[in-house]
């Protein structure tokens, strides 16, 4: 029974600085799979809103050309200034506008999504996941 103790008591004792290391080193694995970064949102988030939103396509004029979410409209900071007008046409003050890009490391529309917020439209988000998740979710 004593070396039951021991082997319990040194267990929890390792533990001790495992757990500490997890919480609160400078490098620790995020925890959490979905944590979204500010100004994103999830695909299961947005089919669930009633109201109508705008997508817009922050991918390549090539890429939007092979496939693009149906009504999105193309908008990337290489064509930025050719391209702005066609979105404000589309776009209804007040009206919800989700970016989208290639996949979970394209930060392509971040940049677009940070620009749009700058134009003075409101309000936008960047769809967690880009064109990836939309392509997962039509399977």
């Amino acid at each position: 029974m004593s070396v039951l103790r021991q082997v319990l008591l040194l267990c929890l004792l390792a533990l001790i600085p495992a757990v500490a290391t997890g919480l609160f080193h400078p490098k620790r694995p995020s925890w959490q799979a979905d944590a979204l970064k500010p100004g994103e949102v999830l695909l299961s988030i947005v089919m669930g809103w009633k109201e109508k939103v705008l997508w817009v396509d922050a991918r390549s004029q090539k890429a939007y050309d092979q496939e693009h979410i149906p009504g999105a409209v193309l908008l990337n900071e290489d064509a930025w200034d050719d391209l702005l007008g066609g979105v404000l046409q589309r776009w209804v003050p007040g009206q919800t506008v989700i970016v989208y890009c290639d996949d979970r490391q394209c930060r392509s529309s971040h940049g677009v999504a940070r620009r749009l917020r700058e134009a003075g439209v409101e309000p936008v988000y960047v769809l967690k996941g880009g064109w990836s998740t939309w392509q997962s979710a039509k399977k």
